[in-house]
This record gives C-alpha cells, structure tokens and sequence, in this order.
C-alpha cells in the first residue's frame, strides 16, 4: 500500500478555501482527507468553547491557578462550575458550534471539488475534541463527574447535525484524544479512576455516534502548547494501549489511528511498543514522525526506525500546525509530499 499524508486538523492559513486549496495543489491525491484548517477563533483547539460554557445561566466563573507539568507559569484560567442547587446532571449546553462550522466549511469543500480543484475521492475531514476534553479545559474537578452527561449529549447534538447535512461517503470525523493520553502518562488526573480503561470506554461511546459510511479515526495527542508535549513520552506504549483498547471496544470501525513522534526520537527504544500492536486490518496506523525543523532528511530517519517495527503506516505531524507562522506551512505540506512519494 503506498503512503499517504494525514492532517491532524489546523493548519494556519487564512481561511478553508485556501486551506483546501493549498493542501489540494500540494498534497493531490496523497492526501485522502482534508480538514477547513480550523481557521479563526478555532486556532488554538479548544479555546473557541469557552463561548459556551460562558453563554449557560446555570454556570458560574472561577478563576482557578493551574500549572501544567513540564511548565515553570503558573496560569489563572476561567473554569465554570454549576451555580448552588443546580442539577448539573440534568443540564442542556447549547450548540457547541462544531456542526455550524463543518456544514459551512463543507460547503467550500464540494464547490472546489465540484471544479475538479480537489482530488477525487477525497474526503472532508472534520476533528471534533472528545467530551473529557471540554470538561478538563473548562469545568472545575469536582464538577467535572457530574457535568460528563450534557457535554456529550451536547456532542451528540452536534455530530447527529453534521452529519445529517454532509453526505457519508464524503465525511471523515476524527475524534483528538489528548487529556485521556496526558492523564494516562503522569498528567493532570482525570475524574474517573483507570485512565486508560475508563478512557477507553469513553471513547468508544464517541465512536458509535459515527455513523455508516463516515470514516472514522483517532488522533492520540500529547498536547501542543508553545510546540512542547504538555507531557514527553518515554515510549509509544501509552498509545498502543489507547490504540488496541479503543479498536476493541468502539461498536463500528475505526478507519485511522494516529500516533505522535517527538522530533529527537528516533532510536528503537521509543518505536519497540509498536510490535505489541493489534489494529484490525482495516484500521490504518499513522504515525506522527514529520517535523518542520529537521525536514525531510529528519523524517526518513525516523521512519526508518519505526519501519523496523511496523511496515506499513502513513505519515502526519505530532498534531495541528496552526500556531505555527503561516509562510512554513507551504514547505510543511512538502515535506509531507516528499516522504510519501
């Protein structure tokens, strides 16, 4: 099977159109999905949501002190939590906006594939944060258990929309697993006990909101702020547990399952959990070893190592690329190219 380019989801640029555009000049058809670039107030993940928590009656502020490990600053944040006598459980969170956004990215994408300006076959990818994520990034801890309920039906609300309005044959939905993957590696805890088991089964209720035909995948995240891991792997061993335990349990496929590869790993030692590995073989492994700094050169390097240990598997970032100057990402997009050809 040759290798193809995977998007984790932002890229930079200045809006979908060219978004699609660039990704569609440079990449063509090694690029199997193309994701809007999650352009705007989207660019920095899940930042954008804080319009929805602020927007409930039933929600409070508290300004809460949090320090991320591997940071020397310290942070005060807005974390809502529900006002006294208020059934947290029972709560209906608005919209969450990813729907609203997908529908009209989705629209730009089928004009200039329409055109022929996009491959054919491609599909329209769009990343959607898992439900712990928004209650780690936006609920105080204590809260955090009894909130679970309206944020994923919220959720569910939102994929039920989209994908109601984009055709399935034409939509690929990844679910950014990121504060499971930190929290099961020495992270800020989770409000549930086993993080990787209790994570695993949160996930795959996420999967079954995916319907027939949609392609599925994951993106196992270390977190990206100031381009460091908000916490450095030691291995891929956290992730294949995440990968095995989530393609057992999820209720339908799981099409793609990405991994990320900091820049300075390239030694047998971080690839060796590879070879516990167990994806179905429809599920397809990326692995996300391409870096701006070393370029090309760099990233052969690393997939040679990690060819030692698992042959096929296509190639990403460790995760989004919109924090990064929009004049790279033209030659990002080729380094992508250059390894796949």
């Amino acid at each position: 099977m040759s290798r193809k380019a995977h998007l984790i989801g932002s890229l930079g640029l200045k809006d979908a159109e060219t978004c699609f555009s660039t990704v569609a000049e440079i990449l063509g058809d090694c690029c199997p999905r193309i994701p809007d670039g999650e352009t705007g107030g989207r660019g920095y993940w899940i930042r954008w949501q804080n319009k929805t928590f602020e927007s409930v009656p039933d929600l409070f502020v508290e300004e809460v002190m949090q320090t991320l490990p591997g940071f020397k600053d310290t942070v005060k944040r807005p974390f809502y939590r529900p006002k006294p006598g208020v059934d947290a459980a029972r709560l209906e969170l608005p919209a969450l906006g990813y729907a609203d956004e997908a529908i009209a990215s989705y629209a730009i994408f089928k004009r200039l594939a329409d055109a022929g300006k996009i491959p054919a076959g491609t599909r329209f990818q769009v990343c959607v944060p898992t439900a712990v994520a928004l209650l780690g990034g936006f609920i105080v801890a204590d809260s955090r258990a009894a909130m679970e309920g309206p944020v994923e039906r919220a959720m569910q609300r939102d994929l039920e929309r989209l994908q109601k309005a984009i055709p399935a044959d034409r939509l690929s939905i990844q679910w950014d697993v990121c504060y499971e993957v930190i929290g099961a590696d020495g992270g800020p805890k989770l409000h549930y006990a086993d993080a990787v088991e209790g994570s695993i089964e949160r996930v795959a209720r996420l999967c079954g909101l995916v319907g027939k035909g949609v392609e599925l995948g994951i993106h196992l995240c270390y977190g990206d702020p100031g381009h460091k891991h908000i916490v450095e792997p030691k291995d891929l061993g956290i992730c294949v547990a995440f990968a095995n335990g989530i393609c057992a349990a999820s209720p339908r496929p799981v099409e793609f399952m990405h991994m990320p590869v900091p820049r300075d790993r390239n030694d047998d030692a971080f690839f060796a959990p590879l070879k516990q590995l167990a994806l179905p073989a429809a599920t397809r492994l990326i692995l996300g070893l391409v870096h701006y700094t070393d370029g090309s050169a760099g990233t052969r390097k690393r997939i040679a190592t990690a060819e030692g240990h698992v042959k096929e598997f296509d190639v990403a970032t460790e995760c989004g690329f919109g924090r990064r100057d929009p004049e790279t990402v033209p030659a990002l997009l080729r380094v992508h190219k250059e390894v796949c050809a």
